[in-house]
């Protein structure tokens, strides 16, 4: 098997009397995203700074492209990229020379260097803002030459720190395209964010952290099936409808009620094969629907039950 590109076993990071990481174990393949999700202090920051050599693990290991960060942190340094919340590049300087400068202190040559800027401004559609003070740079526009950035050295591993907090929805459907194009490439990403519907679009499998501590991880479906709030809802024109609407579903096996304003019957389900069955049912009872809606949790469902439940094992 290929050498995982990302691994934690047993990770535990303390500052002072607060442990911040209590034995996190994870793992990423080459060529995926990790989305790590958490509340402010659930220990995702904590894990990227291990990660990227910013900090030392009090005990577990890390290690990154099969190096571990403690033993030699300068070899993981050359395989990695980071980007962090908000924009690290020099804003007095122009896109191109930001870039330009980054590869002179990684060791490349002036030419070089010149033209691994060129091809980063192109690859994240940047060249005609190339030659302007990154002052004058959007918010998006911004982000997108700090990640830009993160890529000089040609790294294997790329950590993104909420790197679309703040920007507005556009700018961050933006950076999506940028990230899937990376992994497309065979980069590896771990992406914290407290955006869920980021984690869902991005990631190939998610971790969930509370209090420094894994409290689930899988795909997004995996962890959605976990939570297995799937329901249906039909709209039914007038109240006469609704009535016969309810018995039928319930002669059926459902368990409809009522939502909204009396006319929505919505129902838990196993899964959308339902479907069939509360269309066959409301169809022999002769009742018109005006609507039909099959609906799944969504991570922010999961989200919330997962952290509800943490809760309330550490109030007890």
């Amino acid at each position: 098997m290929e050498t995982p590109m990302i691994e934690l076993t047993d990770v535990t990071k303390t500052f002072g009397r607060t442990k911040a990481l209590d034995g996190v174990s994870l793992t990423v393949e080459r060529g995926t995203v990790l989305g790590l999700l958490g509340h402010n202090g659930a220990g995702k920051t904590t894990v990227v700074g291990i990660l990227s050599t910013l900090s030392l693990p009090t005990a577990g290991r890390a290690r990154v492209a099969g190096l571990d960060v403690v033993a030699a942190p300068e070899e993981v340094r050359r395989r990695i990229g980071l980007t962090g919340q908000y924009a690290s590049v020099d804003e007095t300087l122009s896109g191109y020379a930001n870039l330009v400068l980054i590869g002179r202190l990684l060791g490349a040559t002036r030419a070089q260097a010149a033209a691994r800027a060129e091809e980063l401004l192109e690859l994240f559609s940047l060249s005609e803002a190339a030659r302007r003070a990154a002052k004058g740079y959007s918010g998006g526009m911004r982000r997108r030459l700090d990640l830009a950035a993160s890529m000089v050295g040609h790294p294997d591993v790329i950590f993104l720190d909420e790197p679309t907090t703040g920007l507005d929805p556009a700018a961050r459907r933006g950076l999506w395209d940028v990230v899937r194009r990376l992994v497309r490439d065979g980069t590896t990403v771990l992406l914290t964010t407290q955006y869920l519907d980021e984690a869902d679009v991005l990631a190939d499998a998610i971790t969930v952290l509370g209090s420094g501590r894994v409290i689930a991880s899988g795909t997004a479906q995996e962890l959605k099936e976990r939570v297995g709030r799937r329901s249906v809802s039909v709209r039914v024109r007038d109240t006469q409808d609704r009535a016969q609407a309810e018995s039928a579903l319930r002669k059926a096996g459902l368990a409809p009620a009522y939502e909204d304003d009396g006319l929505v019957l919505t129902m838990p389900v196993r899964d959308s094969t339902a479907l069939a069955q509360v269309v066959r049912a409301t169809d022999e009872a002769t009742v018109d629907l005006a609507g039909l809606e099959f609906s799944e949790p969504s991570l922010d469902d999961v989200y919330m039950a997962l952290n509800h439940s943490t809760a309330s094992q550490e109030s007890r």
